[in-house]
Formats: C-alpha cells, structure tokens, sequence
C-alpha cells in the first residue's frame, strides 16, 4: 500500500510505527457554525482511508477533535448573547447529526480543546523548560528558529517567511524575540472564556491543542497525520515544531492533506453568494449523494462542485442501487433451493478481477476515482449476467461482492424501505385501541415510530387522519 507523504512529496510504501495498528489523527471542525461542504471533504475523505484500512485487517485507532474555543466561536457567541461552551456544544452536536448522515463513522476519540486544557499547560511547561519557548507578561511564544526543521512540511525557509509570509507574525510583534515566533498561551480578555495557567489566566492558541490532543490519545508518535491542504501553513507546520520539541521524536510519519473544493470553479465564499453548509445540500440530495460525489475524484486532486456534477454523481449512485435492487428481487422471487451451476461458480471467480481492480485502486494512495470505475465495472458484469433463471446462491454471491465494495466507500446499497399504507393504518387501529384501554406509552410509541418515518398523525372528530411528510 502507498500513501503520498506531503512531508516528503512522493507516494511512499506505508508501513504503521507498530505492526497491525494504525494511529490517525485528523483535524476536525472549529465549531461556530453548520458545517460546510468544504469540511465535509477532509470527514468522508479520511473516513474512507479508516474504512479501508480496518478491511485489510488493521485495528485503527482514529481521532478528531472538535475546536471549541477560538475568536470566531466567541465572536459569534457575544453576538447571540450565549456563552462560548452553549455555543459550541449545539455546533458539535448538530456537526455529528450531519455526520451520521454522510455515514462518516464517529472516531475512536473526538477531543474537545476546553477539555484538554491541562495537558496544553503541561506542554507548553515543558517547552519553556528545553528553552523552546518564553513567557512575555503572561503570553507564551514558541521560538520558532530554535526549532531545526521548521519549514520541512510546507518546504518554507526562514528567509522567505521573513521577507514575504505574514501568516505567522501574529500580533504582539514588538514584544517577541522574533516576528516569526507563534503563540501557545495568550492573556483573557474581557469577556473570553480563560483558565488558570502558570503565566496568568488565559487561553491557548490554537496549534497547541491538536498536538497535545494527538499526543493524548495516540501517544508520541502517530502514522498518519490529515487534514484540508489549507492546514499544511501555518497549522500543521506549527504542530510539528511543538510536538517535536517537547517529545524528542518525529512527530508523524505520514502527512495526508486533501485538495481544495471550489464551487462552479470558483472558490467558496459568502461574500460571493456561493457558500453552501452540508444542510444546504441535504435538502435537495441524499447525504449518500454528497459521498459519492467527494469520492468520485482523488482526494488531492481540487474538485468542483455543481449542479450538474451533483446530478451526475446522482445518477451515478442510482445505478448501484438498482443493480442491488435488481438482485434482490430475484433473490425473492426466484426459484428457492436452486443449485449454483459451474457456468455461475466460474463467473463468480471472473467477478472476483473487480474486486482485485478496486483493492489496486485503494492501495494506489486511495484512489477512490478508480475505486468506484471498478464498482460500475462489477455492476455492468452483474447487469449481463443475471436473470430469472439465476439461482439465489449466485445472485447472493454478486451482491455480497457489490456490497462489499460499496461498504468500505462507506456507501449504503439498501434503500429504506417506504412503509406501506395497510402498514399505515395498521398501526393507527393499533394506537386507537390503546387509547382506549389507556395505554399511552404505547400510543406515544407508535406515533413517535410513525413520525420517525415521516408520517404524521392529526386526531380529528371524523377520526385519525394520516399524511407523508
């Protein structure tokens, strides 16, 4: 298996830092706001690559942290006139909802910075200790010179980001060393959330968190480190050096960044009128659709979203389910206790090629576009080579295989099945009587399991009256 390493800027051979596990760590959402198409990438991007490493056997320990203090969170929350944890804690869990419906799987761990506050104090004690950093009346700068291989991830040197890169001189230049040291602990303001630190009450900057949350739950050294390429300056950069500094050991040994998503070709802006959140999208399109559509193309190559594409990704989608679909009607309906014939055991040996096609795919830095070629390639097989006279063992071998493959991509092939209108009205007779015997927990379970499937129940004079939501 290979995976581009942006540290080193080629496809190298993966080999995890402990045989048989896999310790990932991806930066997760800063939680101001409903997510956006943009976030979702990195999600069902790194979910795919967890997917498919747990398929070859791996036991993967994933994490993703939830950024829940930063100037935009309190921002927004003075705004709404809500505490900065009131804020955030409806953010995240509206994030998980989305989430749940991308069919993202939760992490192992997902981390809250404000719940690994000590742990941040903890590392940034240790880096004054090794002279990597220094207090300035209560905020805490990283000396980023001090630190060798500073650049070695985003291949910046020093005389460049001195002469023309402004992202890392933050504010406070005066007081620094050095315009190009970064902050780990910055002094409350009025009205900010603080903690108690050594160096006054404050809050830490935002790179610490991750490396110390990594550090956490994965240990010292992890395998993979992911994220939007966006993060590689100054974020990811910045995690290195403090990471390194304070552990004595390389940091992680594969940096995994995803290409940008643009929108009609043009960058995703508000001000352009062009920002869509993942809600947005869920209203128009199954979740399963946006998947699709994110893996349709190599994660490090920048993908372009529209409504054509989205159509197209659709369609695209529709046609897995229907072979499935296909399957499953003649699995039902066909002739029962059929023997497989060795015309079906060969052709179930030809279908293997397919699985063979997507696995090559997956192992050539997970390149899901070619992943799903070999899907489509397996479904226009089984399409020309079932029928009514197919027995049940071999159409349960071909759909297992379509399965299979749709289920590391983290696609679901079973479509809900709608409720039945006898089924319908089955339950409202049974929710009546109930009634009448008194039994309101039960009453209130069938409206709540009706309501679950979108149906909705107005009690009137004439009766029960029922529609679709």
């Amino acid at each position: 298996m290979k995976i581009y390493n942006t540290l080193t800027k080629s496809k190298e051979e993966f080999k995890p830092v402990e045989e048989g596990k896999v310790r990932i760590y991806v930066c997760g959402p800063t939680v101001y706001n409903l997510i956006h198409i943009g976030n979702a990438r990195p999600m069902i991007v790194f979910d795919t690559v967890r997917r498919y490493l747990e398929y070859k056997g791996y036991e993967v320990n994933f994490v993703s942290n939830f950024t829940d203090v930063d100037d935009k969170i309190i921002k927004k929350a003075n705004e709404e006139g809500v505490s900065s944890k009131e804020l955030s804690e409806r953010y995240i869990a509206e994030c998980k909802k989305d989430m749940e419906n991308m069919n993202v799987l939760p992490a192992t761990h997902t981390p809250l910075a404000t719940e690994e506050i000590e742990g941040m104090i903890e590392m940034i004690a240790i880096l004054i200790e090794k002279g990597y950093a220094y207090d300035v009346n209560g905020t805490v700068y990283f000396r980023t010179r001090k630190f060798g291989g500073y650049g070695k991830l985003s291949k910046k040197n020093m005389e460049d980001l001195e002469a023309g890169h402004r992202e890392i001189k933050v504010a406070g230049g005066g007081e620094k060393d050095d315009p190009l040291d970064f902050v780990l602990w910055k002094p409350k303001k009025e009205g900010e959330p603080c903690w108690e630190s050594p160096w006054g009450d404050g809050r830490p900057g935002w790179h610490i968190e991750c490396s110390v949350m990594s550090r956490k739950y994965l240990g010292d050294q992890i395998d993979i480190h992911a994220g939007g390429e966006d993060l590689i300056f100054p974020h990811h950069e910045n995690e290195i050096a403090q990471s390194e500094a304070a552990n004595g050991k390389d940091f992680a040994k594969y940096w995994m960044h995803n290409a940008f998503l643009n929108i009609d070709n043009r960058k995703m802006s508000k001000s352009e009128g062009n920002f869509f959140t993942v809600r947005d999208v869920g209203e128009k399109y199954d979740l399963q659709v946006l998947r699709f559509f994110m893996l349709s193309a190599h994660y490090r190559s920048p993908l372009n979203f529209s409504e054509e594409l989205m159509q197209a990704s659709k369609n695209g989608l529709d046609r897995i389910l229907t072979a499935v679909e296909n399957l499953e009607y003649l699995i039902a309906n066909g002739e029962k206790g059929k023997v497989e014939t060795e015309k079906e055991k060969e052709s179930l040996r030809d279908s293997d090629t397919f699985i063979v096609k997507f696995e090559e795919a997956m192992e050539d830095d997970f390149n899901t576009a070619d992943a799903i070629a070999a899907v489509f390639e397996l479904v226009k097989f089984t399409n020309t080579a079932v029928s009514e006279e197919s027995s049940p063992s071999y159409l349960e071998g071909l759909k297992q295989r379509i399965t299979k493959l749709c289920g590391i991509l983290g696609i679901i092939t079973e479509k809900e099945k709608e409720i039945l209108d006898e089924e319908i009205e089955g339950l409202i007779n049974e929710r009546q009587i109930a009634r009448k015997e008194k039994n309101f927990k039960r009453s209130d379970e069938i409206r709540d399991m009706l309501a679950a499937q979108g149906i909705i129940l107005e009690d009137t004079r004439e009766g029960v009256k029922w529609k679709r939501s």
